[in-house]
């Protein structure tokens, strides 16, 4: 589902118990020099991660100062970000000008502990190629190496390398728990176009239907991910991203099913492998 862009007024987008993806949490959250922002989530762990701008966080009176280095847009620079806790009160102060905050969540009961990932600690995959027009970049946040400190959720940064090209390509799924072949993740997506009146199309197809739908994506789109088959493309001239919140069901490790009729195209592109490792 697209949900096209609006002011939230640092409200949810995606919020707890969303009938679509209630494995998911999405807020965006706008802050000038020194205003705040609370929040306390009852059954959801979460990460902050600031799109643009500065801020200082307290974690139930642990405090994570300075995070985040980008000041212009999303490719300004690598991401960082705060693992918060389920349950656990959470209070954020915007150090410079202004700040634009993810905050991303997975539904979990168990109380973890807090930590900061900073810029040198991002973990970063590059795979794909110009000539199959899959050239992505993706920066993991909440990786495979923080399966001993983060219950469900994983959280990263997908760019495209270049201008236009195709993401999350081969169309897989993940809407079913049937080990080993896929796990049930629910996904969520906010997108950036570079420059910014760039445009994508976001494809949507159910596992049992012939044609699928595609959705027109513009700058901070927003798109949920129920279930089927769900690859993307930017337009010629235009860089995308899109910040990315997969939450599990039963596990923290994504397995991905690739729709049968393309599946042989993971041996036409250049990492992929290493790629959806990554995720494991």
């Amino acid at each position: 589902m697209h949900i096209p862009p609006f002011d939230n007024k640092n409200l949810p987008i995606v919020d707890v118990g969303d009938s679509r993806v209630p494995l998911n949490y999405l807020n965006i959250v706008n802050l000038k020099k020194d205003q705040s922002f609370e929040f306390n989530l009852p059954g959801y762990e979460t990460c902050i991660v600031p799109a643009t701008g500065t801020i200082d966080i307290n974690i139930e009176g642990e405090n994570y100062k300075s995070i985040g280095k980008r000041t212009i847009d999303v490719w300004d620079g690598q991401p960082e970000g705060v693992y918060v806790p389920t349950n656990s009160k959470v209070e954020f102060v915007c150090k410079t000008d202004k700040a634009e905050v993810f905050i991303a969540g997975a539904k979990y009961d168990k109380t973890l502990e807090p930590f900061a990932v900073r810029e040198n600690e991002i973990d970063t995959v590059q795979y794909g190629s110009d000539d199959t027009k899959t050239h992505r970049k993706i920066k993991h946040i909440l990786g495979g190496q923080h399966h001993n400190k983060v219950g469900r959720l994983l959280c990263n940064e997908l760019y495209t390398v270049g201008q236009g090209g195709w993401s999350g390509f081969p169309p897989h799924k993940h809407d079913t728990d049937r080990l080993p072949t896929e796990t049930r993740h629910d996904e969520t997506y906010n997108y950036r176009f570079k420059p910014n009146n760039g445009f994508g199309f976001q494809l949507f197809q159910a596992e049992n239907e012939a044609v699928g739908k595609a959705a027109h994506i513009i700058d901070k789109s927003t798109v949920i991910v129920e279930s089927g088959y769900h690859p993307c493309v930017v337009a010629p001239g235009y860089e995308m991203y899109y910040f990315t919140i997969l939450g599990g069901l039963t596990q923290r490790s994504l397995v991905q099913y690739f729709q049968p009729d393309h599946a042989y195209q993971l041996e036409t592109i250049p990492g992929i492998k290493d790629m959806i490792a990554k995720y494991k």
